[in-house]
């Protein structure tokens, strides 16, 4: 009995000091980032951005690895579960842990991660194609109002919850319609499948200048600085406006060293210009959240949109 524990103990011992020694020795291969919407929308350009930046302080690669569905919480869901060493990490933004879990059924909470960094902050905005009737939101209020309703395109929360806080608070009637990705919701919006979408800068800009779609309203607390001109849902006066982050996780466990190198390399790539005009030109302001400010903001939100979300009544969705 006492050479089996003696036995326990070498392993043990041994086990642990493999673990530092990996850990001190990190990153030895290349990283797998997690992106949890499809290629191309902004929160894709944004992970890119910040993993050419990392590679350069890591002297490894980081491979995006796009996992899109359900909301954006299958990249979560998957990173989750992975081996915690700091070699697949993810995009784990403030609607998959603040918003969207008080929607639909998630098998994950802020508690499975171990966050690195906040990075960035989303705008969003109101689009109808450029030949829609509407003008402002008074008039998509109006055509919601009748009998059909609103059909609308969004690829998570919370960009649909712009829509449904408007319809709770006017009675108006809008019906999601849900897509992988911000690419994917225009293209509904432009093929006619919805009537409008709450999208960002990065998913629309291009259309709005070619004349084929108009920004009805900027659903963030703040004016687009690409369109002045056009107001926020509150100045136009509904009291609605909704605003969400962007940040990357480890699983739970991965060794306090392991953590503290990714985060040292995500906040050493957000201080540059060439990652930081990436951001803007996708439509998210950066940031450079440590990784317990990022967590304290998460769990913080996560409280406040589920009074908010309780209080509006909104329905369960499905992914």
């Amino acid at each position: 009995m006492k050479i089996e524990l003696i036995r326990a103990l070498l392993g043990a011992a041994l086990a642990a000091t493999c673990a530092a020694a990996s850990a001190q020795n990190f990153p030895a291969k290349e990283v797998t980032l997690v992106v949890n919407y499809g290629a191309g929308g902004n929160t894709d350009v944004a992970a890119r951005a910040v993993a050419r930046g990392m590679e350069k302080s890591l002297e490894k690669p980081v491979v995006v690895q796009n996992r899109a569905g359900a909301l954006g919480t299958l990249g979560p869901s998957f990173v989750a579960k992975q081996k915690p060493d700091g070699y697949t990490i993810g995009m784990v933004t403030y609607s998959t842990i603040a918003i969207t879990p008080h929607l639909l059924t998630v098998d994950y909470t802020a508690k499975d991660f171990e966050f690195l960094a906040g990075v960035g902050r989303y705008r969003y905005g109101v689009a109808v194609r450029a030949d829609a009737p509407y003008k402002n939101i008074a008039d998509l209020v109006q055509a919601a109002k009748t009998g059909k309703g609103i059909f609308f395109g969004a690829p998570s929360a919370p960009n649909n919850l712009a829509l449904l806080e408007l319809g709770r608070k006017t009675g108006g009637k809008f019906e999601q319609v849900s897509y992988k990705s911000g690419s994917e919701t225009v293209n509904a919006l432009l093929g006619g499948q919805v009537e409008v979408i709450v999208q960002n800068p990065s998913d629309v800009m291009s259309f709005i200048k070619a004349g084929k779609v108009r920004l009805l309203a900027s659903a963030s607390p703040v004016r687009w600085p690409e369109l002045p001109d056009v107001q926020t849902m509150k100045e136009q006066g509904f009291d609605v406006e909704i605003d969400s982050w962007l940040g990357l996780a480890a699983p739970k466990g991965t060794p306090k060293m392991v953590v503290d190198k990714l985060q040292a390399s995500m906040l050493q790539a957000m201080n540059t210009d060439e990652v930081k005009q990436q951001f803007v030109n996708a439509g998210v302001d950066p940031t450079a959240l440590s990784g317990k400010e990022y967590n304290d903001l998460l769990i913080k939100g996560y409280e406040t949109m589920g009074a908010a979300i309780k209080a509006a009544n909104l329905p369960r969705i499905q992914p």
